[in-house]
Protein backbone atom coordinates (compact mmCIF):
# COMPACT_ATOMS: atom_id res chain seq x y z
CA UNK A 1 0.00 0.00 0.00
CA UNK A 2 2.54 2.78 1.03
CA UNK A 3 4.63 1.50 -2.89
CA UNK A 4 1.14 1.73 -4.44
CA UNK A 5 1.13 5.90 -2.55
CA UNK A 6 4.34 6.16 -4.06
CA UNK A 7 3.55 5.54 -7.22
CA UNK A 8 0.57 7.84 -7.28
CA UNK A 9 2.91 10.42 -5.48
CA UNK A 10 5.17 10.35 -8.41
CA UNK A 11 3.26 9.92 -11.00
CA UNK A 12 1.46 13.30 -9.98
CA UNK A 13 4.54 15.18 -9.32
CA UNK A 14 5.66 14.28 -13.08
CA UNK A 15 2.12 15.00 -14.59
CA UNK A 16 2.60 18.60 -12.62
CA UNK A 17 5.51 19.19 -14.01
CA UNK A 18 4.99 18.47 -17.78
CA UNK A 19 1.93 20.63 -17.11
CA UNK A 20 4.50 23.14 -15.85
CA UNK A 21 6.57 22.95 -18.25
CA UNK A 22 4.14 23.08 -20.82
CA UNK A 23 2.79 26.66 -19.32
CA UNK A 24 6.06 27.86 -19.14
CA UNK A 25 6.78 27.41 -22.86
CA UNK A 26 6.52 31.12 -24.02
CA UNK A 27 3.77 31.00 -26.26
CA UNK A 28 3.93 34.73 -27.26
CA UNK A 29 7.48 33.47 -29.25
CA UNK A 30 9.30 36.03 -28.32
CA UNK A 31 12.84 35.72 -29.57
CA UNK A 32 11.52 34.22 -33.02
CA UNK A 33 9.45 37.59 -32.74
CA UNK A 34 12.93 39.88 -32.22
CA UNK A 35 14.25 38.16 -35.03
CA UNK A 36 11.57 38.77 -37.63
CA UNK A 37 11.13 42.37 -36.86
CA UNK A 38 14.90 42.69 -37.50
CA UNK A 39 15.11 40.93 -40.43
CA UNK A 40 12.31 40.48 -42.38
CA UNK A 41 11.04 43.63 -44.10
CA UNK A 42 7.87 44.02 -46.38
CA UNK A 43 8.13 40.41 -46.32
CA UNK A 44 11.74 40.40 -48.26
CA UNK A 45 14.04 38.38 -45.63
CA UNK A 46 17.89 38.97 -44.92
CA UNK A 47 19.10 35.61 -44.33
CA UNK A 48 22.27 36.82 -43.74
CA UNK A 49 21.28 38.85 -40.87
CA UNK A 50 19.50 35.12 -39.82
CA UNK A 51 22.99 33.83 -40.24
CA UNK A 52 24.94 36.81 -37.94
CA UNK A 53 21.95 35.67 -35.70
CA UNK A 54 22.31 32.08 -35.89
CA UNK A 55 22.96 31.63 -32.26
CA UNK A 56 19.63 32.75 -31.13
CA UNK A 57 17.58 30.80 -34.27
CA UNK A 58 18.85 28.01 -32.84
CA UNK A 59 17.94 28.72 -29.59
CA UNK A 60 14.70 29.32 -30.58
CA UNK A 61 14.51 26.22 -32.64
CA UNK A 62 16.04 24.44 -29.31
CA UNK A 63 12.88 25.88 -27.24
CA UNK A 64 10.41 24.37 -30.05
CA UNK A 65 12.32 20.89 -30.40
CA UNK A 66 11.98 20.27 -26.85
CA UNK A 67 7.84 20.97 -26.17
CA UNK A 68 6.69 16.82 -26.24
CA UNK A 69 3.83 15.49 -28.18
CA UNK A 70 2.41 15.16 -24.68
CA UNK A 71 2.95 19.29 -23.70
CA UNK A 72 1.51 19.80 -27.32
CA UNK A 73 -1.29 17.98 -26.56
CA UNK A 74 -2.18 20.38 -23.65
CA UNK A 75 -1.90 23.36 -25.60
CA UNK A 76 -5.15 25.18 -26.94
CA UNK A 77 -6.44 25.32 -30.34
CA UNK A 78 -4.57 28.59 -31.01
CA UNK A 79 -1.54 28.33 -29.10
CA UNK A 80 -1.42 24.91 -31.35
CA UNK A 81 -1.80 26.38 -34.66
CA UNK A 82 0.42 29.39 -33.27
CA UNK A 83 3.21 26.76 -32.84
CA UNK A 84 3.10 25.05 -35.94
CA UNK A 85 2.62 28.07 -37.96
CA UNK A 86 6.40 29.64 -36.14
CA UNK A 87 7.81 26.28 -36.31
CA UNK A 88 7.19 26.07 -39.93
CA UNK A 89 8.51 29.59 -40.89
CA UNK A 90 11.59 29.33 -38.46
CA UNK A 91 12.90 25.61 -39.46
CA UNK A 92 12.14 26.78 -43.36
CA UNK A 93 14.65 30.14 -42.56
CA UNK A 94 16.83 27.15 -40.92
CA UNK A 95 16.86 25.69 -44.51
CA UNK A 96 18.19 28.13 -45.97
CA UNK A 97 20.66 29.61 -43.86
CA UNK A 98 21.94 25.92 -43.80
CA UNK A 99 22.38 25.73 -47.51
CA UNK A 100 23.23 29.01 -48.23
CA UNK A 101 23.58 31.16 -50.82
CA UNK A 102 21.12 29.83 -52.64
CA UNK A 103 18.72 31.22 -55.60
CA UNK A 104 16.08 29.29 -54.30
CA UNK A 105 14.51 26.83 -52.32
CA UNK A 106 14.54 24.43 -55.10
CA UNK A 107 18.04 24.44 -55.39
CA UNK A 108 17.86 22.19 -52.33
CA UNK A 109 18.66 18.47 -52.79
CA UNK A 110 19.73 16.94 -56.71
CA UNK A 111 21.41 19.29 -58.75
CA UNK A 112 18.65 20.17 -60.64
CA UNK A 113 16.09 21.85 -59.49
CA UNK A 114 13.52 21.23 -61.43
CA UNK A 115 13.30 17.74 -60.33
CA UNK A 116 14.02 19.11 -56.68
CA UNK A 117 10.23 20.94 -57.49
CA UNK A 118 8.91 17.95 -58.73
CA UNK A 119 9.51 15.47 -55.88
CA UNK A 120 9.34 18.19 -53.36
CA UNK A 121 12.59 17.16 -52.24
CA UNK A 122 13.07 20.56 -49.44
CA UNK A 123 9.88 19.95 -48.17
CA UNK A 124 10.50 16.28 -47.50
CA UNK A 125 14.04 16.50 -46.01
CA UNK A 126 13.72 15.36 -42.40
CA UNK A 127 16.62 18.27 -40.70
CA UNK A 128 14.60 18.74 -37.63
CA UNK A 129 12.74 17.09 -34.52
CA UNK A 130 9.30 18.17 -33.50
CA UNK A 131 7.13 16.58 -30.52
CA UNK A 132 9.58 13.96 -30.45
CA UNK A 133 10.36 12.61 -33.59
CA UNK A 134 12.80 13.59 -36.65
CA UNK A 135 10.35 15.76 -39.10
CA UNK A 136 9.98 17.27 -42.65
CA UNK A 137 8.33 20.70 -43.39
CA UNK A 138 5.85 18.54 -45.37
CA UNK A 139 4.84 17.11 -42.11
CA UNK A 140 3.60 20.68 -40.35
CA UNK A 141 1.80 21.74 -42.97
CA UNK A 142 0.04 18.63 -44.43
CA UNK A 143 0.08 15.99 -41.84
CA UNK A 144 -0.84 18.51 -39.09
CA UNK A 145 -1.91 22.05 -39.68
CA UNK A 146 -4.04 21.20 -42.70
CA UNK A 147 -5.11 17.40 -41.22
CA UNK A 148 -5.79 18.96 -37.58
CA UNK A 149 -7.69 22.34 -38.07
CA UNK A 150 -10.43 23.54 -40.06
CA UNK A 151 -8.25 26.74 -41.31
CA UNK A 152 -7.57 27.49 -44.67
CA UNK A 153 -5.77 31.08 -43.78
CA UNK A 154 -2.45 28.84 -42.52
CA UNK A 155 -2.01 28.86 -46.58
CA UNK A 156 -1.44 32.71 -46.31
CA UNK A 157 0.86 32.16 -42.66
CA UNK A 158 3.06 29.55 -43.52
CA UNK A 159 5.94 31.10 -46.24
CA UNK A 160 8.26 28.59 -47.95
CA UNK A 161 11.00 31.35 -48.84
CA UNK A 162 9.58 31.85 -52.22
CA UNK A 163 8.53 35.45 -53.80
CA UNK A 164 5.29 33.83 -55.12
CA UNK A 165 4.39 32.41 -51.44
CA UNK A 166 2.72 34.80 -49.55
CA UNK A 167 5.09 37.13 -47.56
CA UNK A 168 6.54 36.42 -44.35
CA UNK A 169 5.13 38.82 -42.00
CA UNK A 170 7.37 40.91 -38.98
CA UNK A 171 6.23 39.06 -36.22
CA UNK A 172 5.51 36.02 -34.41
CA UNK A 173 2.03 34.48 -35.17
CA UNK A 174 0.63 34.54 -31.22
CA UNK A 175 -2.37 32.34 -29.55
CA UNK A 176 -3.61 36.04 -28.49
CA UNK A 177 -3.32 37.76 -32.15
CA UNK A 178 -3.98 34.28 -34.08
CA UNK A 179 -7.63 35.55 -35.75
CA UNK A 180 -6.35 38.88 -36.55
CA UNK A 181 -2.79 37.85 -37.92
CA UNK A 182 -4.71 34.91 -40.08
CA UNK A 183 -7.25 37.23 -41.66
CA UNK A 184 -4.37 40.10 -42.37
CA UNK A 185 -2.30 37.51 -44.15
CA UNK A 186 -5.52 36.48 -46.21
CA UNK A 187 -5.53 39.99 -47.12
CA UNK A 188 -2.27 41.00 -47.95
CA UNK A 189 -1.32 38.20 -50.15
CA UNK A 190 -5.02 38.38 -51.70
CA UNK A 191 -4.07 42.54 -52.54
CA UNK A 192 -1.27 41.51 -53.86
CA UNK A 193 -1.53 42.26 -57.48
CA UNK A 194 1.10 40.71 -58.46
CA UNK A 195 0.05 37.57 -57.35
CA UNK A 196 -3.89 37.65 -57.68
CA UNK A 197 -6.08 40.32 -59.46
CA UNK A 198 -9.03 40.36 -61.33
CA UNK A 199 -10.35 42.14 -64.58
CA UNK A 200 -14.15 43.04 -64.66
CA UNK A 201 -14.15 44.00 -67.83
CA UNK A 202 -13.53 40.54 -68.96
CA UNK A 203 -14.74 38.60 -65.99
CA UNK A 204 -11.29 36.89 -65.49
CA UNK A 205 -10.14 36.21 -62.09
CA UNK A 206 -6.32 36.15 -62.02
CA UNK A 207 -5.19 34.18 -58.38
CA UNK A 208 -1.99 32.69 -56.99
CA UNK A 209 -1.68 28.62 -57.93
CA UNK A 210 -2.01 28.23 -53.99
CA UNK A 211 -5.40 28.54 -54.81
CA UNK A 212 -5.78 25.68 -57.17
CA UNK A 213 -3.22 23.21 -55.46
CA UNK A 214 -5.14 23.23 -52.18
CA UNK A 215 -8.67 24.47 -53.75
CA UNK A 216 -10.12 21.80 -51.37
CA UNK A 217 -9.01 23.57 -48.40
CA UNK A 218 -10.76 26.96 -49.30
CA UNK A 219 -13.55 25.48 -50.73
CA UNK A 220 -14.92 23.31 -47.87
CA UNK A 221 -17.91 25.98 -46.65
CA UNK A 222 -18.18 28.31 -49.50
CA UNK A 223 -16.53 28.49 -53.01
CA UNK A 224 -13.21 29.76 -54.21
CA UNK A 225 -15.09 33.20 -55.83
CA UNK A 226 -17.01 33.53 -52.06
CA UNK A 227 -13.77 32.89 -50.62
CA UNK A 228 -11.78 35.28 -52.02
CA UNK A 229 -13.62 38.17 -52.54
CA UNK A 230 -12.85 40.18 -49.58
CA UNK A 231 -9.50 40.60 -50.93
CA UNK A 232 -11.12 42.22 -53.37
CA UNK A 233 -12.59 46.06 -54.04
CA UNK A 234 -15.04 44.41 -57.53
CA UNK A 235 -17.50 42.07 -56.95
CA UNK A 236 -16.62 39.44 -58.46
CA UNK A 237 -19.17 37.33 -60.59
CA UNK A 238 -20.00 33.83 -59.76
CA UNK A 239 -19.10 33.04 -63.58
CA UNK A 240 -16.17 34.64 -63.31
CA UNK A 241 -13.22 32.71 -65.50
CA UNK A 242 -10.31 31.70 -63.67
CA UNK A 243 -6.34 31.75 -64.74
CA UNK A 244 -3.76 30.70 -61.97
CA UNK A 245 -0.90 32.72 -62.11
CA UNK A 246 3.26 31.02 -62.78
CA UNK A 247 4.53 30.56 -59.54
CA UNK A 248 7.94 32.34 -58.66
CA UNK A 249 10.17 30.08 -56.90
CA UNK A 250 12.97 32.63 -56.66
CA UNK A 251 14.22 33.46 -52.86
CA UNK A 252 12.71 35.89 -50.98
CA UNK A 253 15.95 37.53 -50.27
CA UNK A 254 15.97 40.78 -48.56
CA UNK A 255 19.29 42.49 -50.80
Amino acid sequence: MVVMKHYFALFFVLGMSQSLIAQNFDHKHSVWDLLLKKHVKNGLVSYKGFISDSSQLNGYLDQLTKVSDSQYQSFSEKEKISFLINAYNAFTVKLIVDHYPVDSITDIGSPISKINLARGIPWKKEFFSLLGKSRHLDWIEHEKLRKDFMEPRIHFAIVCASIGCPILQSEAYTPTNLEKQLQIAKLTFLKNPKKNSYDKNTNTLYLSKIFNWFQPDFTKKMSLIQFVQDGFEDTIKPDAKIIYNEYNWDLNELK
